[in-house]
């Protein structure tokens, strides 16, 4: 390195080091929010430049020599040859979902210093090197999933096991994500209206970058923003007009019914006609708002009004959500630390779309440190609140009533008066019990914007930017929806082609349109249930969701562990090991708990046999549900353990030298793309 660029890496890793110790050492006072945004912005900076190129050379040895998946198989429906940045903005809009937005906003009830812990460290060691690893590994292995590198790595009866447990926690995530959506655009004409205008947007700019102008991205870029833009603007004028509102406000179950067939159509057509454009364009919004809320924040200097630490880290009865701060903050927040669902798009859509090797450190570990970025945005837009507003938004009046001496002795409380104030400045008829931590979200959003654009010289436009952030994150959410059902597509193809080897052709016609269908169907059924029944369908399964997150992580480790093993690379094996081991600690001992705990707060079969005596009506579907739960946890618990077993296994006879290394890896074809294509 030369001396000038040695000088400027240890001023931004000293200045990194400053804001954390502000952040963990100064109490008694207000702190900025500003500290924690630098902390953050620091050590990405320089966990990407150091850490991942040391992953990049050392550990993978990435070869921009090697002809990759797209371009050995190009059929110009699923393998296609993509420019980095456009892949770039694909990826990350297919794992930056609600789990960046909502997760640390949750997580809050904890204080502000645990959740940014673990978001900035949980990634640079963690959710960046699973999210490159598994992009690595199935680049090499022809662009196959994580289900499929299990089966062939590991071991045969536990890789179809895991395929099966894979795919059944796909279905369940899918249908989370697409309930968050739903609930958000049924009351969102703007959004509604926004979201509608991105499909032929895209549509646009796919046939300009691949047939009318091809490789011309800077162009469509521009058009795909300008039109953006004006859909944006268009959206709050459809809003805003009483005949045009009245149109894009759909109940949830027509929303129900478009994503259902979204979803179908964006996973049959051809990769580059709807799905990659259309998530390239949403990331021209996600990114370009997470950045100018960045520099809002180091503008305005808006203080953390939430402590770093609430009474509620080591007591375990919060009101936002049961469970102690281990294990239960590294669940909530998993996206933006470390998601397993990253390695289904890692071994999905993205390896069957790079075009050199070497961009998989850019779109993999560079992809999974700006959703990071989201993620810290969101928990600085949390405990910017007022505690007590914060808790009277997230808590049902049931939980903020049993946890009223705790937030009344921290001075966590708030007048009905003033929360009235909040909701008529917001545009919204009452903010109290808006529990899954989006409308905190936007309100603390729309409170950092409107003090930019009142510093700035501009009105406040509080209600304005409170249903912008609204719109935006619907927007986020969506993008995963399209690019899961495509993945789980991949999946329950591969599956089926073990007994019907025709059907595991990625693009042969009848078999993309019957497993788009069914995968469709699965996620939809769930979801239209969610959306018709309170108590069933994907509501019945949502507690699932953080935990079987967690569990899919740790299998994408064990199985890229193993691939590095037997590789050779083992001595570089603890990059992996690490991050795995602490996944096993949070999610069995978090499962352990959701399963029997004694507190009918936290476990399923304490809550059940609760309910036995109860005279409310729903009673028996609860009880049914809570049992539901604990049988579907118990088998991914069961599922995870047995693949670390047959993993450990296995690293032990290779290293041992008890069984020779037999690495499935594709052979190495030189690429005849040339410089700059």
């Amino acid at each position: 390195m030369r001396p000038l660029s040695i000088v400027g890496w240890a001023f931004v890793s000293l200045l990194g080091a400053v804001a954390f110790g502000v952040l963990a050492l100064v109490r008694g006072e207000t702190i900025s929010a500003a500290w924690l945004l630098i902390a953050a912005v620091c050590t990405y900076a320089v966990g990407y430049r150091f850490y991942s190129k040391f992953l990049a050379n050392r550990v993978f040895g990435l070869d921009a020599r090697r002809a990759t998946p797209a371009e050995r198989f190009n059929n110009g429906h699923d393998f296609v040859p993509t420019n980095k940045w456009v892949l770039f903005g694909h990826h990350f809009a297919a794992i930056a979902g609600a789990g960046p937005l909502v997760g640390p906003v949750l997580a809050a009830q904890f204080g502000f210093l645990p959740g940014t812990l673990w978001l900035v460290i949980g990634v640079v060691l963690g959710g960046a090197v699973q999210d490159f690893t598994i992009l690595f590994c199935s680049l090499r292995r022809d662009g196959k999933s994580l289900g499929q590198m299990a089966k062939e790595e590991v071991s045969k009866v536990t890789g179809v096991t895991a395929m099966v447990a894979v795919l059944a926690i796909m279905i369940i995530l899918l249908a989370v994500l697409a309930l968050i959506v739903v609930n958000a655009l049924r009351a969102s004409p703007w959004g509604l209206f926004t979201i509608a205008c991105t499909i032929p947007i895209a549509l646009l700019m796919g046939w300009w970058m691949k047939r009318w102008r091809p490789g011309r991205v800077g162009e469509a870029s521009i058009i795909g923003a300008v039109l953006l833009l004006i859909a944006l603007v268009g959206g709050g004028r459809v809003a805003s007009h009483p005949g045009l509102a009245a149109a894009f406000t759909q109940s949830g179950t027509s929303i129900t019914v478009m994503m259902i067939a979204y979803g179908f159509i964006a996973s049959v057509l051809p990769v580059w006609m709807l799905l990659c454009p259309r998530d390239y364009l949403s990331t021209f919004l996600k990114i370009t708002t997470v950045v100018v809320l960045g520099l809002a924040i180091l503008i305005i200097l808006p203080p953390l009004r939430m402590p770093a630490l609430t009474p509620f880290a080591t007591a375990g009865e919060g009101p936002v959500f049961a469970g102690k701060l281990f294990p239960f903050a590294f669940i909530t927040i998993a996206c933006g630390a470390i998601s397993g669902f990253h390695s289904l798009v890692a071994s999905g859509t993205t390896p069957k779309m790079i075009t050199r090797e070497t961009d998989a450190r850019m779109i993999g570990y560079g992809g999974m440190i700006m959703e990071s970025f989201v993620g810290i945005m969101a928990i600085i837009a949390a405990c910017t609140l007022d505690p007590g507003v914060y808790f009277a938004m997230n808590t049902t009046p049931t939980a903020l009533a049993g946890a009223s001496d705790v937030l009344n002795q921290a001075g966590f409380v708030v007048t009905p008066q003033y929360m009235q104030a909040l909701a008529a400045q917001m545009g919204e008829q009452t903010l109290i019990a808006r529990t899954g931590g989006a409308p905190s979200l936007a309100v603390g959003i729309a409170h950092i914007f409107s003090g930019l654009t009142t510093a700035l010289g501009g009105k406040t436009l509080t209600a304005l930017w409170y249903h912008f952030a609204i719109m935006f994150e619907a927007l986020f959410i969506l993008t995963t929806i399209d690019t899961g059902t495509r993945v789980g597509r991949f999946m329950l193809q591969e599956i089926v082609g073990h007994v019907w080897p025709k059907f595991g052709e990625t693009s042969w016609l009848p078999s993309v349109v019957i497993s788009s269908g069914a995968v469709c169907a699965a996620w939809g059924y769930f979801l239209w249930q969610g959306v018709v029944d309170p108590l069933g369908g994907i509501n019945s399964l949502w507690p699932l969701f953080g935990i079987s997150n967690q569990l899919l992580a740790a299998v994408a480790l064990c199985v890229a562990t193993t691939i590095l093993i037997k590789m050779g690379r083992q001595r570089y094996a603890w990059v992996t090991i690490g991050p795995l081991a602490w996944l096993i600690a949070v999610t069995m001992t978090a499962g352990y708990q959701k399963v029997f705990s004694a507190d009918p707060r936290l476990g399923f079969l304490s809550h059940a046999a609760s309910l036995a005596i109860s005279t409310d009506p729903t009673a028996a579907r609860l009880i049914f549900n809570d049992r539901l739960n604990a049988l579907i946890a118990l088998f991914f618990m069961s599922v995870v353990a047995m693949l670390v077993f047959t993993s450990a296994r296995e690293w032990w006879l290779v290293l041992s030298r008890r069984k020779p290394a037999i690495v499935h890896e594709a052979a190495f074809v030189p690429t005849t793309l040339v410089a700059g294509d």
